[in-house]
């Protein structure tokens, strides 16, 4: 998996010439060890790079511009450090086009009552400097992040961080292509959508390849590859019998490692970050994907299956949004119920396809056989996901924009062991209950096909929702499905006008 540390957040501080130079100085030299602090705490994942102070209309949008032009800038953080008429940035905030960041805070942290003075007064204006700014950007509706606190607090950078995530995620999305082998699965509803509406909201680009497109690189894999692969499965997995070197069961092992070696060099050559793949259309495929799909996602890739582009394009934004940060992220599917009362809960899995990032210990490579598509058993990993908090998000295309629904969710251990289950899997509690979190998720019209993601805050999606202009419905512990009613009742003319405009 790839780092943010290339990705930057340009600190731009707001002021005036009204106060003369030396004031200009202090103003600068006062960002700049902002920006310092911020960098030094290390909870922020990108580099974040201190901007000269703007003073003029004319500076703030060849900064938008530059800003919109630059391949590494993901975001801007904006801070008014002394009073900076907003008519200034009507142009600049206008051209911009990369998210944006209001930080409303003051330099000291504490009012020297002593020896306050109009010197210290001038040098402190943000509460009523991010006021005029605040003001312009609700004017002219433009949507932002809004942090309020002195700068040196944990929790101010754990926001921005949070929000240079979202940001991060965004700029992926503008480039991400996706792959789809095959088409939708037939019949099916939900994980149908509109692509183009897609590539014009988020920027992703979703193209279809025939199977055999991906057969006839498995064909010309070499036994050195194919070696290669599977020594790493013998180091990384507890593989059985007879799947190992003289079993009963190695040549199917040799045809996942091949399909992993012809997909991977697949989505390579094409710069491809995520992809599908279905059951019903597996041409010149000895078996399903499983292992090559799960190792592949392990890496990084999105994936959804039966032809789910959406949920491979933000399992894909999930994964890079969760860089560096404890946990893993894994296309998932809410399986079946434990229909208990108070004690309900979730078991989530898939036929073979769930990442072992959220392992909880050494997958085991299994092969057992497969119900569905018509081919010989499927290799793949199994294991179960440890106890943590997680959030399930479903992407959802509701005709006239885009829905995303999230749950907030606690992973459980399983009741007893699951000897009999040849798949990967997680158990959990739906916050606030079952009962209300399934209401409400049926409610928002949300997939069965998910991301489940046990490292990334519910504030990353929430952040990103703003960014992308989507619609977000939250489902968490403070849930009442009176609210979600009305919550969706009121979103649907909200975005329609939005749409709109």
């Amino acid at each position: 998996m790839e780092s943010l540390e290339s990705n930057e957040l340009w600190f731009v501080t707001g002021s005036q010439r009204l106060y003369g130079d030396e004031a200009l100085r202090q103003v600068e030299e006062d960002s700049r060890a902002i920006v310092r602090g911020l960098e030094a705490g290390g909870q922020i994942p990108v580099r974040v790079v201190a901007k000269p102070a703007l003073t003029s209309a004319d500076s703030i949008r060849a900064l938008a511009l530059e800003a919109n032009r630059s391949a590494t800038c993901v975001g801007i953080i904006a801070w008014m450090h002394t009073f900076s008429p907003a008519k200034m940035w009507i142009a600049g905030v206008t051209a911009l086009q990369k998210p944006l960041l209001h930080l409303h805070t003051q330099f000291d942290r504490e009012l020297p009552w002593a020896t306050i003075d109009m010197d210290f007064m001038n040098l402190h204006q943000s509460a009523h400097g991010d006021r005029e700014f605040g003001y312009l950007l609700t004017r002219l509706g433009v949507s932002r992040k809004v942090v309020v606190g002195h700068w040196t607090e944990p929790e101010v950078a754990e926001r921005i961080a949070n929000w240079s995530r979202a940001a991060s995620g965004w700029a992926t999305a503008r480039r991400l292509r996706v792959a789809r082998f095959g088409d939708n699965m037939r019949d099916v509803a939900v994980t149908e959508g509109d692509k183009v509406e897609a590539q014009a909201r988020f920027g992703v680009s979703v193209n279809g390849y025939s199977v055999s497109d991906l057969s006839r690189l498995v064909a010309e894999v070499t036994d050195r590859d194919v070696a290669t692969k599977i020594t790493e499965y013998m180091d990384q997995y507890d593989v059985m019998d007879e799947l190992r070197p003289n079993g009963s069961r190695h040549a199917s092992l040799r045809e996942a490692a091949a399909i992993e070696v012809a997909l991977r060099d697949f989505l390579t050559e094409g710069g491809f970050g995520a992809f599908t793949d279905t059951f019903e259309n597996l041409d010149g495929l000895a078996q399903l994907p499983g292992i090559a799909v799960q190792r592949l996602m392990a890496d990084g890739y999105g994936f959804g299956a039966e032809g789910d582009w959406k949920t491979a394009m933000l399992v894909r934004l999930m994964k890079v949004m969760a860089i560096g940060l404890d946990g893993g992220t894994s296309f998932m599917e809410d399986y079946t119920y434990d229909l208990t009362g108070p004690n309900s809960k979730v078991l989530g899995a898939h036929m073979l396809e769930v990442c072992p990032s959220i392992a909880g210990g050494r997958p085991t490579c299994e092969i057992h056989p497969l119900a569905i598509g018509g081919k010989p058993d499927p290799v793949r990993l199994v294991f179960t996901a440890p106890p943590g908090e997680a959030v399930v998000a479903g992407l959802v295309d509701m005709g006239s924009r885009f829905r995303l629904v999230a749950n907030v969710i606690d992973v459980v251990e399983p009741d007893e062991a699951l000897p009999k289950l040849p798949v990967a899997r997680a158990v959990w509690k739906p916050r606030p209950n079952l009962r209300t979190a399934a209401e409400a998720w049926l409610l928002a019209g949300g997939p069965h096909h998910t991301s489940f993601s046990m490292a990334l805050p519910i504030e990353c999606l929430s952040d990103f929702a703003d960014i992308a202009g989507i619609e977000l419905l939250v489902i968490d512990e403070q849930t009442k499905i009176r609210d979600v009613r009305n919550e969706l009742r009121w979103n649907a003319p909200y975005y329609r006008q939005s749409n709109w405009t």
